[in-house]
């Protein structure tokens, strides 16, 4: 889809509009370089010392899977991510509390919307409200199996399966 909007100078130009899940696709890197920026800002989450690769390296396969889900048929049931079962594991094994993990996933939330926000100009917008709610779902969908998971790996005190749970 092609947008007509107008130029600084007062022309016009042409843009060609894009899902949400092309916008996330392509901004992935800087979504990602975003969101550990408001990580750095919490002191609760830095109090736990992680490299940039073991603070980040979940972020890549949790995303995919919402620009999946994003890519789905109206309708169609979404999988279960089995990427959100292994970061509760990672985060539980690396000393996070469930505050600390929830407060993750907010801030997920708040890096995708304001990359959204970024590319207003390229947004195919008879599709940007559906979608919103889809990221929304899908965000908290993923957080609900990381705390069926890290209550698993806390309860038991070793690494749970790996199996997503219902």
């Amino acid at each position: 889809m092609t947008l007509i909007t107008r130029s600084k100078d007062n022309g016009t130009i042409a843009i060609t509009a894009e899902s949400v899940a092309d916008i996330l696709e392509r901004e992935l890197d800087h979504l990602i370089h975003d969101w550990m920026t408001l990580v750095e800002k919490q002191e609760d989450l830095m109090a736990v010392s992680l490299s940039y690769e073991d603070r980040t390296g979940h972020l890549p396969k949790l995303l995919r899977d919402l620009i999946t889900r994003l890519r789905l048929d109206v309708g169609t049931k979404a999988p279960v991510s089995i990427a959100a079962s292994h970061h509760a594991e990672l985060r539980c094994k690396q000393g996070y509390s469930v505050a600390m993990v929830v407060e993750e996933s907010r801030l997920l939330q708040v890096s995708i919307f304001t990359t959204l926000h970024k590319n207003t100009n390229h947004l195919e917008y008879s599709k940007l409200l559906p979608d919103v709610v889809t990221i929304a779902d899908e965000v908290d969908a993923q957080l609900k199996q990381q705390m069926l998971h890290y209550m698993e790996a806390n309860a038991i005190g070793t690494k749970p399966h790996t199996k997503p749970l219902k």
